[in-house]
């Protein structure tokens, strides 16, 4: 059998064109078995579970991207060209980074909050290994900015909107992450430039939600079962938005 990719098995035709990504692929898992009719497992090379499924009548897929930027970069790549993919829905944790030296946005931000990265701020040097200008920061698409806000609005759950930053580097000491917290920043995560790039450089749609589960400055977390709660919630809106993507 012939694939499009090295590191997805499916056939052309087994992914939706409207995929939501979190990171780890055993969440994919999860939502695939929470909320998904008739699921088929498309992908399981490198454990990177990618399934497809129906949502309330419509066919959308789920993959794991894995962590950081060149994971990131890989997948939704290879999605976005080899199997015509033309929405990616990240959905993943980041980490506020409120502080007492923190920006005024940065303050804003607190756990369990609902972040949609708008653009990107980044220590990573992926736009300049594309062959793009470090200073131009990629965006989301506006199309689903917009269908989000829409979404959202029904199911009236609050979101907080701007830049998020993308790191290279989960350890980070904290006088790192305090001058990151400096800048007019939501939070932090390890993904969405590379995502956001990808789409833009191709034409394609791509927008990035977050549950706040952390602040690393000050070592302060969400419970388990209250990341499980908070998650669901990110990911009915990202469901819903999936399914009103084409419309």
């Amino acid at each position: 059998m012939i694939v499009p990719t090295p590191h997805n098995n499916a056939k052309k035709g087994d992914i939706a064109t409207t995929v939501l990504m979190p990171g780890d692929p055993l969440r994919a898992k999860y939502i695939a078995d929470k909320y998904l009719d008739n699921v088929i497992c498309y992908n399981e090379i490198r454990n990177m579970l990618g399934y497809t499924g129906k949502y309330k009548g419509k066919t959308i897929s789920i993959q794991g991207s894995g962590m950081g930027v060149p994971s990131m970069g890989i997948y939704s790549r290879e999605l976005y060209e080899g199997y015509d993919v033309k929405n990616i829905i990240r959905i993943g944790t980041a980490g506020s980074l409120a502080n007492e030296e923190s920006s005024k946005i940065a303050s804003s931000v607190s756990l369990k909050d609902i972040l949609v990265a708008t653009d990107v701020l980044s220590n990573s040097n992926y736009l300049i290994a594309n062959g793009l200008e470090n200073n131009v920061l990629p965006e989301c698409s506006k199309e689903l900015l917009y269908k989000l806000r829409d979404v959202s609005s029904k199911l009236n759950i609050k979101l907080k909107e701007g830049k998020i930053y993308t790191s290279d580097i989960f350890y980070s000491t904290k006088q790192q992450l305090v001058d990151i917290s400096k800048l007019d920043v939501l939070g932090v995560e390890m993904e969405t430039l590379a995502l956001y790039t990808n789409a833009n450089m191709l034409g394609k749609n791509a927008i990035a939600i977050f549950t706040v589960s952390d602040n690393p400055i000050s070592n302060l977390s969400i419970s388990a079962n209250e990341r499980q709660s908070g998650l669901n919630n990110m990911i009915e809106l990202a469901l819903e938005l999936a399914i009103n993507c084409d419309e």
